[in-house]
């Protein structure tokens, strides 16, 4: 089984995908950490050396790489549903679920994190604010696509685990 969590930056997909992989048993996947590790480089180097279309080519690859593993959970990165086919494959080769949040939710815990994201850290919060509002209009879309949505706002893994139990007749854990 494959689950891909789906969402803007700062809905939880990396803090609750974790947490849900040691409840079910699986290896938890950061795509951005797997992107990283393998290009020997980080995010924001990717896109400052190389630009945005050579990182999102490197993010198909990472994550066509996934559907060749089973018993994992993706942390995809926030605009990785919206390039390519890249929602179609997941949803053909596993279970997508958006974790949802609200333009505010995901301000306040952005605007708290903006030194550790290093393409929000020199933001000022008005610049941080049309970010999302901007980016949000043109990923929710496809956001909306997956085969499930759960709200983020106080998700717990546990949560994530009833969705599956429910929607997929997942073992107990």
């Amino acid at each position: 089984m494959r689950i891909y969590l789906i969402g803007y930056m700062g809905s939880g997909k990396s803090s609750r995908g974790a947490e849900l992989a040691a409840k079910l048993g699986f290896t938890f996947i950061d795509l951005d950490a797997m992107i990283e590790k393998e290009a020997k480089k980080t995010i924001s180097e990717i896109f400052n050396d190389s630009g945005e279309q050579v990182f999102r080519e490197l993010e198909r690859t990472a994550l066509r790489k996934t559907f060749k593993k089973n018993n994992i959970v993706v942390a995809t990165g926030g605009g990785t549903p919206c390039f390519f086919d890249n929602l179609k494959e997941m949803r053909e080769h596993g279970t997508t679920i958006y974790l949802k949040a609200s333009n505010g939710l995901l301000f306040h815990r952005l605007a708290l994190s903006k030194e550790e994201r290093p393409l929000l850290k020199d933001l000022k919060d008005v610049e941080l604010v049309l970010q999302i509002k901007d980016q949000m209009a043109f990923r929710e879309p496809f956001y909306e696509k997956a085969n499930y949505e759960i709200e983020a706002l106080d998700l717990k893994a546990n949560d994530l685990v009833k969705l599956l139990r429910r929607e997929l007749k997942v073992a107990k854990v």
